[in-house]
């Protein structure tokens, strides 16, 4: 089938607008990245300090939250959207982001491109991820529990080790860089004197959380969504609360029907844009629902 059609922004915004919605920023990425880290690091010294079966809940939570907010920057990467220097912006997105989750840039930019080409027709890649839906409650109930209980985490690892890939994965990448970024945070783990915050600090969160919240946001970004021939209607925006931002979708992901729209616009920039589009009465063309329980309600609702 053709690619899907294109929007261009000049019918949309001003060249004013667009040109600062689009602008790479040489700084704003890369204090994203730093934020994700921050989180982790801050996340587990939380609990190193007062360790209690709350401390180690919530720790997991904000880890499982910023390991996905890797992945979600990689993405910003792999459009090139992360830094204004595309060497920076491909070397941080590779091995600051991309490798301690398991991906490979450029494999997941071939990959990604791809998607967005032939959104919700038979060549996506990711169409997988949104065919089956709607869904029963009961079905929904039984991927979250394979999901905590790490069930889908080395189903995943053992595709990545031994060959094979799901849709929708962002464990689509090079084993090596995996195991070295991997093997560098054991190491610093073991020479803070706290060897086993390895395991229990990222390992998992990353076998845990990170799956169930990856599909959340799977299902929030195009499960029912009927994408037509209009760009503005090949994704979801879901005005996701502060908790769902901080536990669920960091980094602006939730603003994935304008992203869809124009692909290219830095993360940090969605929001604003998102604010734009509605006050230009777009949001009469786009698919938005008010939180992450209106998506589950729409995708399992019964």
């Amino acid at each position: 089938m053709p690619a899907v059609a294109r929007l261009d922004p000049k019918d949309v915004f001003t060249p004013e607008e667009w040109a600062s919605l689009s602008r790479r920023s040489s700084w704003l990425g890369l204090v994203c990245v730093a934020g994700a880290w921050g989180v982790i690091f801050g996340a587990g010294a939380m609990f190193v300090l007062w360790p209690n079966p709350l401390t180690y809940i919530l720790a997991v939570m904000l880890i499982g939250a910023r390991q996905l907010g890797l992945a979600i920057l990689m993405h910003d990467a792999a459009h090139g959207a992360l830094h204004a220097n595309a060497k920076i912006n491909d070397w941080v997105g590779e091995w600051l982001c991309a490798a301690p989750v398991g991906a490979r840039l450029k494999s997941y930019r071939e990959y990604h491109l791809t998607h967005h080409r032939f959104t919700e027709q038979p060549e996506d890649p990711d169409l997988a991820l949104s065919a089956p839906f709607p869904i029963s409650r009961k079905s929904l109930w039984r991927k979250i529990a394979r999901d905590l209980t790490g069930q889908t985490f080395l189903k995943q690892r053992t595709a990545q080790l031994f060959g094979g890939r799901k849709p929708g994965e962002v464990l689509n990448g090079s084993n090596g860089r995996f195991l070295l970024a991997n093997a560098l945070l054991f190491a610093g783990c073991i020479a803070a004197g706290y060897w086993w915050a390895y395991p229990a600090l990222w390992i998992a969160p990353m076998a845990t959380w990170l799956p169930l919240i990856t599909r959340l946001r799977n299902i929030g970004e195009h499960a029912c969504v009927k994408a037509k021939d209009d760009p503005f209607t090949h994704a979801r925006t879901t005005l996701a609360n502060p908790i769902e931002r901080l536990f669920i979708a960091p980094y602006w992901v939730h603003f994935h029907a304008e992203h869809h729209a124009f692909m290219h616009v830095p993360c940090y920039r969605l929001e604003r844009m998102h604010r734009m589009l509605m006050d230009k009465g777009y949001w009469s063309r786009m698919k938005i629902a008010p939180g992450y329980a209106a998506v589950l309600q729409e995708a399992a609702p019964a």
